[in-house]
């Protein structure tokens, strides 16, 4: 073995033991869990986990499925790839265990991407970074879907306001809300769900608290503590939630004034790259043209 081998060998495994021994110390002074049963994060999990979508993992079956098991194990990956796939709406495809495949897949594909390119297993090591790359996707369906929702929220809590004002309480004002709308949107379709879950069983605390836990939007949080504030301490909801849309309205009107002001400095990006170089050619054509001629004139 040369000793560039050798050098690379042991700077593979100083990396390997540098990381082994942060996890032994991480875990051995790691506090205990809290046991709240008002945190979301119990709710989480609670709900998902590798009971549901990991379950058919066989800790003896093929090489594919003690890879996954040891990665949902060691990198703490079964709870998070759950929460996307809930906040993505969860999509029959790409299903949790599609999504550790992907990154295993470009994880992989990274690795032998760079060894190939260099020639180094050192380098290849840092082709595994392919494997962090589809949660960029999967928060960009994420954001876009909480996008959708946010864009009908504002008024379903002013009709909320206005259903509850009419004498209804708020899960029978949500319900009768649901159904006059014609075409459910990504909003409807969620409180539906929490409809569903207080109907098989579920109070209507933990009900609201999946539904914000499902959309993962503070405002949403926001709508879903003021409700449980007010039935705890016995305050009008309708007055919280009038404040609430106000507040919620003035916020956007801000947010819309702030990306206005930022739309003038966005814009020198496309000016300086598109539009001011064609008109620099555009004016000194004729004069370099005239210069390789033969000279300006004067």
């Amino acid at each position: 073995m040369s000793g560039q081998a050798v050098h690379y060998l042991l700077l593979v495994v100083g990396v390997l033991g540098s990381v082994a021994c942060y996890t032994a110390v991480h875990r051995l002074f790691a506090p205990p869990p809290e046991d709240s049963a008002n945190d979301l994060t119990k709710l989480a999990k609670n709900e998902v986990g590798m009971s549901t979508a990991f379950s058919a993992l066989n800790p003896n079956g093929s090489l594919l499925d003690r890879l996954d098991l040891f990665l949902l194990r060691t990198l703490h990956l079964d709870v998070k790839l759950e929460e996307l796939h809930m906040m993505m709406g969860r999509p029959a495809k790409p299903t949790p265990l599609e999504m550790l495949r992907f990154k295993e897949m470009l994880g992989a594909g990274g690795a032998l991407f760079f060894w190939f390119m260099t020639g180094s297993l050192v380098m290849g090591a840092f082709g595994l970074i392919g494997f962090f790359i589809p949660e960029t996707l999967f928060m960009s369906k994420v954001r876009a879907r909480q996008a959708a929702i946010m864009k009908s929220f504002p008024s379903f809590v002013d009709l909320t306001a206005l259903t509850i004002e009419a004498g209804l309480d708020y899960m029978t004002a949500i319900e009768r809300i649901l159904k006059n709308s014609k075409k459910p949107s990504e909003l409807e379709v969620e409180l539906q769900k929490m409809i569903s879950e207080v109907q098989l069983g579920y109070t209507r605390k933990d009900a609201l608290k999946r539904f914000a836990m499902r959309t993962g939007i503070q405002e949403i949080r926001s709508f879903v503590g003021l409700i449980i504030q007010s039935d705890d301490l016995g305050t009008s909801l309708v007055e919280l939630l009038r404040n609430y849309a106000t507040d919620m309205r003035f916020r956007r009107l801000n947010k819309a004034e702030k990306l206005a002001a930022q739309a003038s400095t966005k814009m020198l990006i496309p000016l300086f790259i598109f539009i001011f170089p064609t008109v620099f050619i555009l004016m000194l054509a004729p004069m370099m043209k005239q210069l390789v001629q033969g000279g300006l004139g004067f």
